[in-house]
């Protein structure tokens, strides 16, 4: 059975509801490059976690069209090609495990909902100060949140695109990617699985900020039974 779509169950304070509103119209105008970069009147803090919000709805919004075709007879592991993830959430739990896809998706935005809902890392009042661990925990937000998008262009793009999805798909994996780049939050290691599909869609200029060169490729070999099995972060 597919995952249901979250709904976030907080709000926001005045001064993020302007930058929420301000990202969209940075949005529209239909310039992404620029869409993701800190403006200049915001801090880095107030941006990551306004846009970790919006990312993690449209993700979970895309996975939820086409849930109903993935399942735990179709996906009985979460994998993007040969990699396949393995969930773990300490402390509850420790031991990377497998699971299905529908089962690691699911797990995985309930995470990233507790996350949000809870304050005393996305803080609701203006005044309050971030913690020391929110660039670390959101950086791991969209690492995991990744998979996701790599599950679906490798395992359900034929549906997404029976669906009419695929241009949709493609402006929000592009938006979501950018975001990506621009604050570092994962390598070239990660993005392995569908870099092929990352760089038709953000163009030939971001191939060596995607793909590893021969050399890197040689030395990642040697490593990548072992990487194939250890995706569980």
């Amino acid at each position: 059975m597919g995952s249901k779509i979250k709904t976030i169950k907080r709000t926001i304070g005045n001064r993020r509801h302007e930058i929420h509103t301000y990202a969209m119209a940075t949005l529209g105008s239909g310039d992404l490059n620029e869409a993701v970069k800190t403006p200049v009147d915001i801090e880095e803090e107030e941006w990551l976690a306004v846009n970790t919000i919006d990312f993690f709805k449209t993700t979970n919004m895309l996975y939820g069209s086409i849930s109903e075709f993935c399942t735990d007879e179709t996906c009985p592991c979460m994998n993007a090609g040969d990699i396949v993830y393995f969930w773990v959430d300490p402390p509850k739990i420790k031991k990377p495990v497998k699971v299905t896809a529908p089962q690691y998706i699911n797990n995985l935005m309930n995470s990233i909902e507790d996350k949000i809902n809870d304050t005393s890392l996305f803080p609701e009042d203006d005044r309050e100060k971030f913690p020391k661990k929110f660039h670390k925990e959101v950086k791991n937000i969209f690492r995991r949140m990744f998979r996701v998008y790599a599950h679906i262009y490798t395992t359900h793009f034929e549906e997404v695109q029976k669906l009419g999805e695929e241009a949709h798909l493609n402006t929000a994996f592009k938006h979501y990617s950018l975001f990506c780049i621009e604050f570092n939050f994962l390598s070239k290691e990660e993005f392995e699985p569908i870099a092929t599909e990352m760089i038709k869609i953000l163009g030939e200029d971001y191939r060596p900020l995607i793909e590893k060169k021969k050399k890197e490729r040689k030395k990642s070999f040697k490593l990548s039974k072992i990487f194939k099995k250890k995706k569980d972060e």
